[in-house]
C-alpha cells in the first residue's frame, strides 16, 4: 500500500473530547489513520474541509473522510451542511454525521421496533401512534424524526414540561417538514394519559433513570411495543430484559425491545457505514436517513 492508498478519517467534535467509542469503531472498520479535532466551532468546519481536500488530488478524495460527533443533532447536521458547502469541485471527500452515536442508535431502535411490529402484529410505522420519552435528548430527537418521516403519528414527551419538547417539535417541522406533537409527561398521571393512546413507546432517557413502570405498562391497553436504549440499571422500562426482542411484557400482549437487541443493530449500523465510506468508489454523505436504511437491512 502506498501513502496515497491510505484511508484517512478526520473526526470532528464541538466537545472537549472525541468519543473513544467512535474512534474505536472507525479504526476497527478499517481506516488506516484516524485524527481527532476537538472544541471545533461551526465556523471552523469550512477551513478543516478545505485543508483536507486540497492535500490530495481529486481522484483520492474518496479515500478521505470526515466524521461529525458531539451531543447535539442539530449542530452535527449544521456541520455536515457547512462541510458540503465547503467543497470545491472537482475535489471531494466523504462525510458521516453521528453525534453521540445518536443517529445510528435511533435508527437501530426504530428499525427493531418496526420489525417486531411487522412480524408479530402485521403493522407498519405509517399511521402508528408513537410516543418518544427522552425526546429532548439526541437519540430521542433523532428517533422521533425517523419515525415521523416514515409516516408515524409522533408525540414528543417532556419529563420537565412541554416547553423544550415544544421547541423540538417546531425545530423538526422547520428542518424536516414533518409534524410531531408535544406533550407534558412530567408526572405519572400525565404519562398514563399519554400511554392510553400510544401504540409504540420509544424510551431514550438518561442512563439509570426509570421512565415507565410495570403498572403504567399494564394500564396501557393500546400499547403494542415498548423499546428502551438505556442499559444502565435501573433500565428505562421496568421489567424489560436487556436482550428482549419481541418478548411479551404485559397481559395485554405489549412486546418489549431491550437495549442489547437495539445495541447489536446500532453497532453493526455504525460499523457498516464506516465500512461503506472505505469501500465507496465516489465520495458519500451519511446521516440518520442512511443509518435507518442500513439498520432496516440489518434487521431483515
Amino acid at each position: 500500500m502506498t501513502m496515497a492508498d491510505k484511508h484517512i478519517l478526520h473526526m470532528v467534535t464541538p466537545l472537549k473530547h472525541m468519543s473513544p467509542f467512535d474512534v474505536n469503531m472507525a479504526v476497527d472498520a478499517g481506516f488506516d489513520a484516524v485524527v481527532t479535532y476537538t472544541d471545533v466551532a461551526l465556523s471552523e468546519v469550512t477551513g478543516l474541509v478545505q485543508d483536507a481536500i486540497f492535500s490530495r488530488p481529486p481522484k483520492l478524495g474518496v479515500r478521505t473522510g470526515m466524521f461529525f460527533g458531539g451531543k447535539n443533532a442539530i449542530l452535527a447536521l449544521d456541520m455536515l451542511e457547512a462541510a458540503k458547502k465547503a467543497l470545491v469541485p472537482p475535489f471531494g471527500i466523504s462525510f458521516f454525521a453521528d453525534p453521540a452515536g445518536s443517529f445510528t442508535t435511533a435508527a437501530a431502535m426504530v428499525a427493531c421496533v418496526e420489525k417486531v411490529l411487522r412480524d408479530r402484529e402485521q403493522r407498519a410505522l405509517k399511521g402508528l401512534k408513537v410516543a418518544v420519552f427522552g425526546a429532548t435528548g439526541v437519540v430521542g430527537f433523532s428517533a422521533a424524526v425517523i419515525a415521523a418521516l416514515e409516516g408515524a403519528d409522533v408525540t414528543l414527551v417532556g419529563y420537565d414540561g412541554i416547553k423544550r419538547v415544544g421547541d423540538a417539535a417546531r425545530e423538526i417541522k422547520a428542518r424536516f417538514d414533518v409534524e410531531v406533537r408535544a406533550a407534558d409527561g412530567s408526572d405519572d398521571e400525565k404519562k398514563a394519559a399519554i400511554l392510553a393512546d400510544t401504540e409504540a413507546a420509544l424510551c431514550a432517557g438518561r442512563a439509570g433513570v426509570q421512565i415507565l413502570s410495570r403498572a403504567q405498562l399494564a394500564a396501557a391497553s393500546k400499547l403494542l411495543v415498548v423499546a428502551d436504549v438505556n442499559a444502565v440499571p435501573p433500565t428505562g422500562v421496568e421489567g424489560l430484559e436487556m436482550n428482549a426482542n419481541g418478548a411479551e411484557l404485559t397481559s395485554n400482549g405489549t412486546l418489549g425491545v431491550g437495549p442489547l437487541a437495539i445495541g447489536n443493530i446500532k453497532y453493526k449500523t455504525e460499523s457498516g457505514l464506516f465500512a461503506k465510506m472505505i469501500a465507496a468508489e465516489k465520495p458519500v454523505r451519511f446521516d440518520f436517513r442512511d443509518a435507518f436504511k442500513l439498520a432496516r437491512e440489518l434487521t431483515g
